[in-house]
């Protein structure tokens, strides 16, 4: 009986081998937040390290990413991290949305919640030291006040949506 379920297990892992997310390898960056906010090197080079992977357009992706349900669960976290904050689609958003997401990175940022400990576990290099986490704040802020010298306080902000 022990046989039999191992089999199907085994089975059953193999067969899942096939079934394979769609790779984030566009690498589109026509709308990139670069296009319309300068990018300091060591700015971008935090960015690079420490957030590109799940939130761009072109992921590196480890050895195991090719391993199911492993490449789910990671394809998961790079359509999530790509829904909230994407830094190749950045410059085709709203005003208001850019404002906003300055405000969501700087937030997260002190609270420690970027980048996910999830993602640190296996890239060390990804962890945020605090002049890293010090330099992408006052980035963030520099990229808000340029926003806010260029456009109307009433286009900085996101309309309302209703509570249901």
């Amino acid at each position: 009986m022990i046989k039999k379920v191992l089999l199907v297990l085994v089975a059953i892992f193999i067969i899942i081998q096939f079934i394979r997310p769609a790779k984030n390898l566009s690498g589109n960056t026509d709308k990139s937040l670069s296009t319309v906010y300068a990018i300091p090197p060591d700015v971008n080079k935090i960015l690079q390290a420490s957030c590109a992977d799940c939130h761009s357009n072109k992921t590196v992706y480890p050895w195991y990413a090719e391993v199911q349900p492993i490449g789910w669960w990671l394809n998961n976290h790079i359509k999530n991290g790509k829904s909230h904050f994407n830094l190749d689609d950045f410059a085709g958003r709203r005003i208001a949305y850019q404002y906003k997401k300055m405000d969501d990175c700087i937030e997260q940022l002190k609270r420690g919640d970027m980048p996910l400990e999830s993602y640190t576990w296996i890239h060390r290099y990804a962890i945020l030291n605090p002049a890293e986490k010090q330099t992408l704040i006052d980035w963030c802020d520099r990229v808000k006040s340029e926003i806010k010298s260029k456009y109307p306080a009433d286009s900085l902000a996101l309309p309302k949506r209703p509570h249901r």
